[in-house]
């Protein structure tokens, strides 16, 4: 359900499509002046954000710019009407229930996650197959069987979906969510997913993103 004061925050967001490379960085924005008002800190400047973030500041102010939020001379933007714009902007003021399908170690440590909750993301189920792992307990949440998915999407209005599960199984499971309701899917396997247009689909990226890191340190390593 949206909090009670979504529909005033929504407003202060400008309806335009922005382009992908910009919601990454927005995120980093929003995870760090939330960090900057849990510290105290009533102003931030595009220069903080800038050094904090290694991003350059023109490319900080051009972002900010998909944003109804207004910087002051000398002071920057306030750390509050900063951090609570980017908080509509990204859907971060809902509070998202989420299923995860998988109780395997990815899933688990997903569900333990003490941030998501933080971050307006609720894990609401985690399911398996697996008759052995079926009851066990993971956090306050017990193991689900697969098969009560549609229920639980339905009984908790739940839209997003996380898939822990091996890459062979990774279609199947796509499958089931889509027709059970679900949104918006973060995909954890290796497998490459096809989901109706209407679905969105987050790949969890873990192999590629060491693969990027791998090549980043091979090209700054020190010939011979």
């Amino acid at each position: 359900m949206p909090r009670k004061d979504e529909g005033v925050r929504r407003r202060m967001v400008k309806n335009r499509k922005v382009p992908k490379a910009v919601i990454l960085r927005l995120t980093k924005y929003f995870t760090w002046s939330q960090e900057q008002l849990e510290d105290g800190e009533e102003w931030i400047s595009s220069q903080d954000l800038a050094e904090q973030l290694s991003i350059n500041g023109a490319t900080i102010r051009r972002d900010l710019t998909h944003l109804d939020v207004q910087g002051v001379t000398n002071k920057g933007y306030n750390t509050k009407a900063l951090r609570d714009v980017l908080d509509a902007f990204l859907g971060a003021d809902r509070n998202w229930k989420v299923v995860v399908v998988g109780a395997g170690n990815l899933g688990r440590a997903l569900t333990l996650h003490g941030d998501l909750a933080r971050q307006g993301f609720r894990i609401c189920a985690i399911l398996d197959t697996d008759g052995r792992k079926i009851g066990a307990m993971i956090g306050h949440l017990a193991v689900r069987h697969l098969d009560e998915l549609p229920d639980i999407v339905a009984k908790e209005n739940v839209f997003v979906g996380v898939i822990a599960v091996p890459s062979e199984a990774a279609q199947s499971v796509a499958d089931m969510m889509v027709v059970s309701g679900i949104r918006g899917i973060f995909n954890l396997s290796l497998k490459h997913l096809i989901v109706p247009e209407w679905v969105q689909i987050s790949d969890g990226r873990l192999v590629a993103g060491m693969l990027e890191l791998a090549y980043a340190v091979k090209e700054h390593l020190p010939e011979g």
